[in-house]
């Protein structure tokens, strides 16, 4: 699937919108709530499961008929492990022993299935069990197999503005594609929603104390007064939440997007300031180059006048949750400290480039940004 650059009509995206008639202010009241926060916060604070290499052999022949080399993969919440086939296949298999994982996968399978056939990104496919089912679940244990998409993580390659633009109108088809999915689960507990995020200040405690908490706490401070507010009044709809430069792949067929388990119901328009905040690294320019990956994404799907408002308020409280979450998971798993961090160092640089923006500038930044071509 190649990516394409050309601006999606109101027809494409048609149904994507038509998803409003679900209640975004009622679905954001739900996850700003202190229920959600701390089942979303439990779930981060557990350990992730224990399951041995035999297990997972035994798994992989009973559901798939298949039999391959297993290797352990890094991973925070769920178990993922390659596996190599002996035709040359290699598939990622994702398993748990957490009964709340059981709704993570069956939203992930059916997000990554859903986005069979669509065009503009890459994305996994997902391989049915003998059972024809998407995912398995037995006493104890879930899961599900999916292709590995082979290609270079974002955060290696060299991020020139041609780069960043097509990764933006990659992102944008993404989003296009997924506001067309319907899948489960969309309303389970996820920490880094952006209803928790004024809660998540309760784990400044972890934050080394100096600018790095100052520059959280303005952020933080901005988003509720002046971001969350509008929220309500911009597209909503299925988003991947977590298009981090670990999770989108240059491959030779185009830009590529793994690890849909923070996948939610959001701002359509968080995927965009996710995104970008974890680009951006030049203190020379307004937006610290990730002018260009918003420029690409704008290509695709014009940006509202509020979206362009807000777009740089929440590249900042984005910035600052990952900043707040995995100072604290890495006080309850220290050993897994610099895994859980690795994407810590360049929010914080992220962050204390945008800081100064006030309100307009950040505004004026975008919209000049959204005419740049490579």
């Amino acid at each position: 699937m190649g990516v394409c650059n050309d601006v999606l009509t109101e027809g494409d995206v048609g149904r994507g919108e038509a998803s409003q008639a679900h209640d975004a202010g009622s679905r954001f009241s739900a996850a700003s709530s202190e229920a959600y926060f701390r089942a979303a916060t439990a779930v981060l604070a557990a350990q992730p499961s224990s399951i041995g290499a035999d297990r997972s052999a035994e798994l992989l022949a009973r559901h798939y008929g298949l039999t391959g080399s297993i290797a352990t993969l890094s991973s925070e919440v769920e178990r993922t492990e390659e596996v190599n086939l002996s035709d040359g296949r290699r598939l990622i298999l994702k398993t748990s022993t957490r009964p709340e994982t059981i709704d993570s996968f069956r939203f992930q399978a059916a997000a990554v299935n859903g986005l069979q056939g669509a065009s503009g990104f890459i994305a996994p496919e997902i391989l049915r069990t003998s059972g024809d089912t998407l995912m398995f679940e037995e006493e104890g244990i879930c899961g599900y197999l999916q292709t590995r998409i082979e290609g270079i993580p974002l955060h290696q390659a060299s991020l020139t503005p041609d780069l960043l633009f097509r990764t933006g109108s990659a992102l944008a088809r993404l989003n296009s594609a997924l506001g067309l999915v319907s899948v489960p689960a969309i309303d389970r507990p996820i920490l880094l929603h952006v209803g928790c995020w004024p809660r998540l200040m309760e784990l400044s405690e972890y934050l080394p104390s100096g600018r790095i908490a100052d520059n959280v706490r303005v952020a933080m401070d901005n988003y509720v007064e002046l971001v969350e507010p509008q929220l309500s009044n911009v597209a909503w709809q299925v988003t991947h939440n977590d298009p981090s430069p670990f999770n989108m792949l240059v491959t030779d067929n185009g830009l590529g997007f793994i690890d849909f388990g923070d996948g939610c119901w959001s701002p359509r328009i968080q995927d965009l300031a996710i995104a970008a905040s974890h680009v951006v690294k030049d203190p020379t320019t307004a937006l610290g180059g990730a002018e260009y990956l918003i420029a690409g994404y704008a290509s695709v799907l014009p940006l509202s006048a509020l979206e362009a408002r807000l777009l740089v308020g929440l590249m900042r409280a984005r910035q600052s949750a990952l900043i707040l979450v995995n100072y604290w998971r890495s006080h309850l798993f220290p050993a897994d400290a610099e895994y859980i961090k690795k994407n810590v160092p360049r929010a914080e640089h992220g962050l204390s480039i945008l800081t100064p923006l006030s309100v307009g500038e950040g505004e004026a930044a975008v919209l000049a940004a959204m005419s740049l071509f490579p």
